[in-house]
């Protein structure tokens, strides 16, 4: 797929996320002429925004974490994302309640090796240092991940046979063999530590009894490198990326749903594949391009925008993957402050295995009590909010599953998504000492696994992509580019390199990559500064 001469040359991106955004404008600044089409009317995709009476939610990601991978794609594009973006550093980093009936006491987690081997030792004699040692190889994994893993197109096994990983075989096995529940619990006894660096495999999309220790790096961004806000929202990351991409002329095109992928069949007799040369949308127009880039659900982008014979990820290879988990949303809008909150605070609870076999066992339900995350932006950030209120955004892990219904707003959701939506706001009340935090909701909205499906087209009602199982990572997740179909191409959170914004600009990468032919495992060398 590589083409150097792209000067002339044509490319059609589906979809308006981050990652269509992104890969837009690297396309752009590559030289393509580029043109956007998002099915819905605003921009984001799953990174969206909602506006009620002066409240501004962001409807999905909230941790900024991973900010070189940020300022890397900024580079490249001749900025930076101090330029960009106004950045404020959390403290603390996030709060941690327990179940009231265990007794154990909140804690306030702060960023810096000092201050978290601190805290540990502070619960836990010991934990201190066997936390330090933890974190040392939590630190060189995320290294390993960046300059080997995360910017490999795969197209061949020559990164993963370099000597310098084969070394590391004997270090790398285990962490890939052992689920990061197992890592943790080894070293770590106080169920509060060990939720603390456990709960990061649902960044993942998966449980901490699925994903392979390797992913314990996740402990270096928040308890090492610190979280990060954007001061606005992550509305103004989709913001700043939607303005690079327009500087260097991408046409974008909202209300365009794409419902064909047009291709080319080769000349009878020819080994050549068939060829990718635009896309049709719902009110019948065709857009031509020398290149297709579909940064939609890749499900519904194979088995919905592709015939089956040119499917590379066809229904039957879906049918044994796992999705991440579903997510009930909820958008709160609250009358009065709320110190018990941080700007991020995690409820886990005590029944912790259990929580995830609801989640991800054969007899899947929406777990009660649940272990669910809450984003208070209106600590940090007086805009989103009216003066004397609170915003606040809460996230539930619950089963990739539709079949619970829409969320509504005000409450006029399916009576299953609104009862669920009503025990979440008791076990908040109750859990951080808000006994009236009900009474004070002057706006509500909720979001369920089946708005995921219909309005974003995910897989299952999924919230955040493939898992990140060991056998759905790396190597293993689908590639940037289609095989049976030249000139079509894919990013986002189930291609290569997985799940979140910053692996989502990873993906855009990705793309330019294998045009480019570069098949090197790092990144893209950013240009010179003048």
């Amino acid at each position: 797929m590589s083409d150097s001469a792209s000067s002339s040359r044509t490319a059609i991106v589906i979809g308006g996320g981050i990652a269509g955004l992104a890969t837009s404008a690297l396309l752009a600044e590559e030289g393509w002429s580029v043109r956007l089409l998002e099915a819905r009317s605003d921009l984001g995709g799953r990174a969206g925004s909602w506006d009620q009476d002066g409240f501004r939610f962001d409807t999905g990601p909230s941790w900024y974490l991973m900010p070189e991978v940020f300022d890397h794609f900024f580079r490249l594009l001749g900025t930076s994302a101090d330029a960009e973006l106004d950045l404020v550093r959390l403290d603390p980093a996030y709060r941690v309640y327990s179940d009231p009936a265990t007794g154990r006491q909140p804690l306030d987690v702060r960023t810096g090796r000092a201050l978290a081997t601190e805290l540990f030792e502070s619960v836990e004699p010991g934990a201190g240092a066997r936390l330090a040692d933890y974190l040392d190889s939590a630190e060189d994994a995320y290294d390993l991940a960046v300059s080997r893993f995360l910017y490999d197109t795969y197209e061949t096994t020559a990164g993963l046979r370099d000597p310098a990983i084969l070394r590391r075989i004997p270090t790398l096995a285990p962490l890939l063999t052992r689920s990061l529940a197992s890592h943790v619990d080894r070293k770590f006894t106080d169920p509060r530590l060990r939720q603390i660096l456990e709960y990061p495999a649902v960044f993942l999309g998966g449980s901490p009894y699925g994903v392979p220790s390797l992913y314990h790096l996740m402990s270096h961004l928040d308890l090492d490198d610190g979280v990060l806000y954007p001061r606005g929202g992550f509305v103004e990351v989709i913001k700043a990326i939607q303005r690079l991409a327009a500087a260097r002329g991408v046409d974008i095109v909202t209300g365009a749903e794409v419902v064909e992928i047009v291709t080319r069949a080769p000349d009878r007799g020819s080994r050549a594949r068939a060829r990718a040369t635009g896309v049709r949308t719902l009110d019948g127009t065709l857009h031509e391009a020398d290149l297709v880039v579909s940064t939609a659900d890749l499900h519904h982008t194979e088995t919905s925008l592709l015939p089956t014979e040119l499917q590379t990820y066809p229904q039957s290879w879906w049918d044994t993957k796992t999705p991440s988990p579903g997510a009930l949303l909820l958008l709160l809008g609250v009358d009065g402050e709320l110190p018990q909150l941080a700007h991020h605070t995690l409820l886990f609870a005590d029944d912790w295995r259990t929580n995830f076999e609801d989640i991800f066992g054969d007899r899947p339900r929406i777990p009660d009590p649940a272990s669910l995350y809450i984003c208070r932006p209106s600590a940090t950030d007086a805009d989103v909010a009216p003066t004397g209120s609170e915003n606040l955004f809460v996230l539930v892990p619950v089963p990739a599953d539709p079949g619970s219904g829409h969320g509504g707003i005000d409450g006029d959701g399916d009576p299953r998504t609104e009862a669920a939506a009503d025990r979440v706001i008791e076990q908040i009340s109750q859990w951080c000492g808000i006994p009236d935090l009900k009474d004070r909701i002057i706006v509500r909205r909720t979001i369920s696994p089946a708005d995921f499906a219909t309005d974003l087209h995910s897989w299952r009602g999924n919230s955040l992509g493939l898992a990140h199982t060991l056998g759905q990572s790396a190597m293993f997740r689908p590639r940037n580019t289609s095989r049976r179909v030249d000139a079509l191409a894919y990013a986002g959170t189930s291609a290569l390199p997985g799940i979140g914004l910053p692996m989502c600009l990873i993906s855009a990468e990705l793309v330019v990559k294998r045009l480019r032919g570069d098949r090197t495992p790092g990144p893209i060398p950013e240009p010179a500064r003048v």
